[in-house]
């Protein structure tokens, strides 16, 4: 623990369920990002969530709040710009998704078309069509590599639960016969992309996140510390069933306030 008190920690930290829970402000994080601040502490926020741009989730966060900079926010459209652009430069996509990932594709050079594109990508969107699902099956069947944003199989909204960018991408595995690339959470891959925008050090850098099967195994995996808040999906009893454990759990983002240059301080 020792090694820990002198360590000069990075951020990393979901969004929902962290900073706010459907677009409400979790009690004290605005106060936990105001002493980051304050403290210089760098951080990003995270989510998995590929259908805005990090200047649409910076408005979004202002509603409730936070004042969060474009550039401390990090999104799976954005890993999955940067794992395209390592992997297969200046190459195509047919895309289903939103400005977050159409965005984040162009800006490094895709061209986005339906005839023999390299990849098929796929991200999330609030209207999902049957016509565009097919057209991805039929170049995924003719060769199109296949690659997804995420796996999270729904999403929240005041009306309930929405199939999200798992559920979809295993209606064209079905359909096809062949898996997609996950690229977001709990890939690490997520994780490093991450830590190169903060130019962190995983040795130096904590997650803080909400769920166990997407937040604590992406940042164990990436050889980070882990914090679980209570504040979201997650609660002590769902915690233990995994086989694996974070570093530290606590209620919210609240109870670091105080901590954050040693937040594995014994409280």
């Amino acid at each position: 623990m020792a090694e820990q008190e002198q360590t000069r920690w990075n951020y990393l930290m979901d969004m929902d369920g962290v900073l706010v829970h459907e677009e409400h402000p979790i009690p004290g994080a605005e106060d936990f990002l105001a002493e980051l601040r304050e403290r210089e502490i760098p951080f990003l926020v995270l989510t998995n969530n590929s259908i805005y741009t990090p200047r649409d989730l910076r408005a979004r966060l202002a509603r409730s709040g936070f004042d969060v900079p474009e550039s401390a926010i990090w999104t799976s459209a954005l890993a999955t710009a940067k794992f395209l652009d390592s992997q297969r430069p200046n190459g195509s996509a047919y895309v289903i998704g939103e400005a977050g990932l159409t965005t984040a594709l162009h800006s490094i050079g895709y061209v986005l078309t339906d005839r023999e594109p390299d990849y098929v990508v796929l991200g999330e969107t609030r209207t999902y069509s049957f016509e565009a699902i097919t057209r991805a099956i039929r170049l995924v069947e003719s060769g199109a590599r296949f690659i997804a944003t995420n796996p999270d199989s729904t999403g929240p909204s005041r009306e309930g639960l929405l199939p999200a960018t798992g559920a979809v991408a295993a209606l064209i595995e079905r359909a096809t016969g062949h898996k997609p690339y996950y690229v977001g959470k709990p890939n690490p891959l997520m994780m490093r992309s991450a830590l190169r925008a903060l130019g962190a050090h995983s040795e130096s850098t904590l997650m803080i996140g909400d769920r166990m099967d997407t937040d604590v195994r992406s940042g164990l995996e990436a050889g980070l510390q882990t914090i679980l808040v209570l504040s979201g999906i997650s609660t002590k009893e769902t915690a233990e069933r995994y086989p694996y454990r974070p570093t530290k759990i606590v209620n919210s983002v609240a109870d670091l306030i105080g901590q954050s240059t040693n937040p594995f301080a014994e409280s």
